[in-house]
Parts: C-alpha cells; structure tokens; sequence
C-alpha cells in the first residue's frame, strides 16, 4: 500500500512537471525562468536581454521580454526550464 502511494505522488509530481516545462515551452505567460540544474559556463551563453534575478547551485531564476524566451534558453543548453514569477496559476 505504502508503495502504491509513493508511486502515486512520485507520478503526479512527475506529471507536474512536464506540463509545466511544456506550459513554459508553448507560451511566453510568464514574465522568469527557473533553469534546473544549468550546464557550466550556462550564464555566458545568454544573448544579450537575459537577466539572472537570482542562482543557487541547482538552479538560476532568468528573467527577460524577447520572444521565444524558453526556447532560447534551451537553444543556450538549459535542460529544464520552468516558468517563474507568476501570481497565479493560469494567467488570465
């Protein structure tokens, strides 16, 4: 029981995740980036117009106004890019 549950929440989160990366791919709704787990030297990469708002060791908050600004950010060589800085979950 306690495996089908964890299988469970593992899922969803999983899930989660992907429509989130896919929600960031598809549409320029939020105003950051959260880039999960950036490739050295990541940051040198950026064109111009690309703002780091905040880093850690796994992860770096970008923000920007050009077009396609996830697909830049995976044409640089982020692995994952999730949206950041939105106030509710679907912008309306």
């Amino acid at each position: 029981m306690i495996i089908k549950c964890l299988s469970l929440v593992i899922s969803v989160l999983i899930m989660w995740i992907i429509i989130m990366a896919l929600v960031m791919r598809l549409s320029d709704a939020a105003p950051a980036a959260l880039v999960l787990f950036p490739p050295k030297g990541f940051v040198k990469e950026l064109p111009n117009g690309f703002a780091v708002l905040g880093y850690s060791n796994i992860a770096l908050t970008i923000a920007s106004d050009t077009k396609d600004f996830a697909a830049t950010l995976y044409d640089s060589g982020a692995w994952l890019v999730l949206p950041a800085g939105l106030n509710r979950c679907l912008s309306l």
